[in-house]
């Protein structure tokens, strides 16, 4: 990433990965950091699926992962993979045959258990099918799904036998000279998985899939979620997120950007920048930001807006945004451009207000990207 000279606390190093493609999307190296979700709706209902991944992938997903637990769905997801508009994972657990079956169907990566998936031979089989359909791997190390042989060596899961269980797969895909792989080591516990991603960050070159996995629902999710991948990412770790959270996929791919919006790796739509509000506030700010993240959702480009009750730190939080807001008296406030004062606007007509300045700023910053090309 680009470094930053003005503000060195900023910079972020992230660790060096090869790249690996997953369908027409770079993963690792310097790629963008793709953001994951997963759907829930039973695979073999494609219509419902379909529409699934298709909001995902406007909420600003990069991949789609779907389980398939049974032929039915393998049959399925070859429909699914031809609508998709981004590429699509298969989550494959126990039984190998699905692994091949979702290969042949169009898969761009198959995410295989290790500690689940069968003996190394069913592996081979799984490998040769990737290979012959130009897919890649997952190898995904869980906490509660580890190998028997190494719980009985650790004595319970540990950062340790998750990373033994990881390096035993890359061995096997590595042996049948198989490299487009990427791995992940994920725990429901923050502590368990932050040592065991820092464990196989230093074993491997190999591209990393962060995730927090059953982080749990909305709020709590995603707390859990940000302390232990925003720790990772600011360290430099982590090629690919998923939030798992029990709410519905765009919300994971919308509380994904946003970590990663937190870090200045990636870039989407509006940043909103609001105070909490207190008793100085000249109008509703908790209402008014409610309404303004949902007229606003449409906005791809990255830019900023600044929303502040009171004068305290409306004037210098405007400064640094692309459109502001400041709470004043007498029902209206002041409205800010490009960081400076520009007009007044009444409480009541701000909200229409605003969304046309957003509007118009980023038909800006399109025109200038588009000039620039």
């Amino acid at each position: 990433m680009s470094l930053n000279h003005v503000r060195p606390w900023r910079n972020i190093y992230r660790r060096k990965s090869r790249q690996i493609m997953v369908g027409n999307v770079p993963v690792g190296g310097d790629a963008p950091i793709a953001v994951q979700t997963m759907t829930n709706t039973l695979t073999t209902d494609v219509a419902g699926t379909i529409a699934q991944v298709q909001a995902a992938a406007e909420a600003g997903a990069d991949i789609v992962r779907i389980s398939v637990p049974d032929e039915a769905s393998s049959k399925a997801l070859k429909e699914i993979v031809r609508e998709s508009p981004v590429p699509i994972v298969a989550d494959i657990h126990f039984h190998y045959r699905r692994g091949i079956e979702a290969a042949e169907a169009g898969a761009a990566c198959l995410r295989i258990n290790p500690g689940n998936i069968g003996d190394e031979k069913r592996v081979k089989e799984v490998i040769k099918a990737a290979q012959d359909h130009n897919c890649s791997i997952r190898i995904g190390v869980n906490a509660g799904s580890l190998e028997k042989h190494l719980l009985e060596k650790y004595g319970e899961p540990c950062p340790e036998a998750m990373v033994e269980s990881g390096l035993e797969h890359i061995r096997i895909l590595q042996d049948n000279d198989f490299h487009e792989f990427k791995i992940s080591v994920k725990a429901s516990d923050v502590f368990l998985s932050a040592a065991a991603y820092q464990g196989i960050a230093e074993a491997t070159d190999a591209p990393i899939h962060l995730g927090i996995t059953e982080a749990g629902g909305l709020v709590s999710g995603t707390i859990k979620s940000a302390i232990g991948l925003g720790n990772l990412l600011w360290m430099g770790i982590g090629d690919t997120i998923r939030v798992s959270l029990s709410a519905d996929p765009v919300e994971e791919v919308k509380v994904g950007f946003e970590i990663l919006k937190s870090l200045g790796l990636r870039h989407r739509g509006v940043n909103i920048i609001s105070c909490p509000s207190c008793a100085r506030q000249g109008f509703d700010v908790i209402k008014t930001v409610e309404a303004l993240e949902q007229r606003l959702e449409h906005i791809k480009t990255p830019m900023s807006l600044s929303i502040i009750g009171c004068v305290v730190n409306g004037p210098g939080e405007a400064l640094m945004t692309d459109v502001g807001f400041t709470g004043g008296g007498a029902g209206s406030g002041m409205v800010y451009l490009a960081g400076k004062a520009s007009h007044k606007m009444s409480n009541d007509q701000m909200i229409d207000h605003i969304v046309e300045e957003v509007e118009k700023k980023a038909a800006e910053l399109d025109a200038v990207a588009e000039a620039a090309e």
